[in-house]
């Protein structure tokens, strides 16, 4: 019989039987490039159920350039198709690239429709790469445009955005939204500034933990506009302040600090450092870190957290390479190394579960 296609494969996304949708998932999932094509095609002509499902598998399969016709999706007629894209997109924010963030940026000032708009604005809100697109949009020669890109940077509060609104000071239109935001950048970058001086000026070991935990509550509230400058001090030559900027950021849980956590865990000579940049990334759930967290397993001081970690992974799929491990490792001495291994390798089993008379099917049918 000859081999089935990637496009008939992802046509049966939807069929009704399930072995035939559990073939399709490990073609589009194995499948590379071309399935990111092929799916991306699907978008355009298949059915709404085909479209929803496969803005799911495009999520699953986290590649940037599903971004812009996931955008697309966001003006479907059909409110599913919309709220599967608009998921979609949430879902791959980490990776999403400047060409997505300004697909929605012109999506934001193009459409009529509130919700669609609403849609918009609140995906460039969670998208790390958004800011270099709406800061070009202040340069935008419709003013409606500027304004609307203004009091988006404005609610975003991102320190990256601050030369782009020093520019826009001329402009008439921008003026007042320009200088509003730069004093509260500034008082933002002040206050953090303040409180990590301060931790820093605290010389006594005994006292510098119960300092840390303090400075964390201090700055948590600030919240999502703190990230750029939090990450600025993860590379500090103080370990301390190391580990606040590693505890908040884990604690915000913006997908801007996967990558410089990462790096911490890669190169910090401080276990404290490690130990912290680790859990913060468990709370973030982001897939990118599972390689590094299987090679701290072995690593005495670290192999509690690797394993919660990983037990935090919102895609179990890019765990399933380690399944023998997992298996492995549920009888640990260490019960939580035990119990975390138990939770991931009953996941990974859920995942490749095949109903009972599937195989039967299948010779039936071909």
């Amino acid at each position: 019989m000859p081999k089935e296609t990637i496009e008939t494969l992802i046509s049966e996304l939807v069929h009704e039987e399930d072995w035939r949708r559990m073939r399709a998932t490990a073609a589009c999932l194995s499948g590379g490039p071309r399935a990111v094509q092929a799916l991306v095609q699907a978008l355009q002509t298949g059915s709404l159920a085909l479209k929803a499902e496969v803005a799911a598998m495009l999520a699953r399969v986290n590649d940037p350039q599903a971004g812009v016709p996931l955008v697309g999706l966001l003006r479907d007629e059909d409110a599913a198709v919309r709220k599967a894209g608009a998921s979609a997109l949430e879902h791959m924010a980490g990776v999403l690239d400047e060409s997505t963030a300004a697909a929605l940026a012109s999506l934001l000032y193009e459409s009529k429709d509130e919700e669609i708009r609403l849609a918009a604005s609140q995906l460039l809100g969670v998208i790390p790469n958004a800011i270099g697109p709406l800061c070009e949009m202040l340069t935008h020669q419709d003013p409606e445009a500027q304004i609307m890109a203004a009091k988006m940077l404005e609610h975003l509060l991102d320190p990256r955005s601050a030369d782009a609104f020093i520019n826009a000071m001329g402009q008439p239109a921008l003026c007042d939204i320009a200088v509003r935001t730069l004093k509260k950048l500034s008082a933002i970058r002040e206050r953090i500034d303040e409180v990590f001086d301060g931790l820093r000026a605290i010389e006594e070991l005994s006292e510098r933990e119960e300092a840390r935990m303090s400075t964390v509550v201090n700055l948590l509230a600030i919240g999502r506009p703190s990230v750029e400058i939090l990450i600025e001090y993860l590379e500090d030559d103080d370990w301390v302040i190391r580990e606040a900027a590693a505890d908040l950021l884990g604690k915000i849980g913006d997908v801007r600090a996967v990558e410089p956590l990462m790096q911490r865990l890669r190169v910090d000579k401080d276990t404290g450092v490690k130990e912290l940049a680790m859990k913060s990334l468990g709370l973030i759930g982001d897939a990118r870190p599972a390689q590094l967290y299987i090679e701290a397993i072995p690593i005495r001081p670290l192999r509690v957290y690797a394993m919660e970690a990983l037990a935090k992974v919102k895609d179990v799929d890019v765990l399933r390479p380690y399944k023998e491990l997992f298996d492995r490792l549920r009888t640990d001495r260490d019960g939580l190394v035990a119990y975390n291994s138990g939770l991931i390798a009953d996941k990974l089993e859920a995942l490749d579960g095949t109903p009972v008379g599937s195989q039967g099917g299948q010779d039936d049918d071909e």
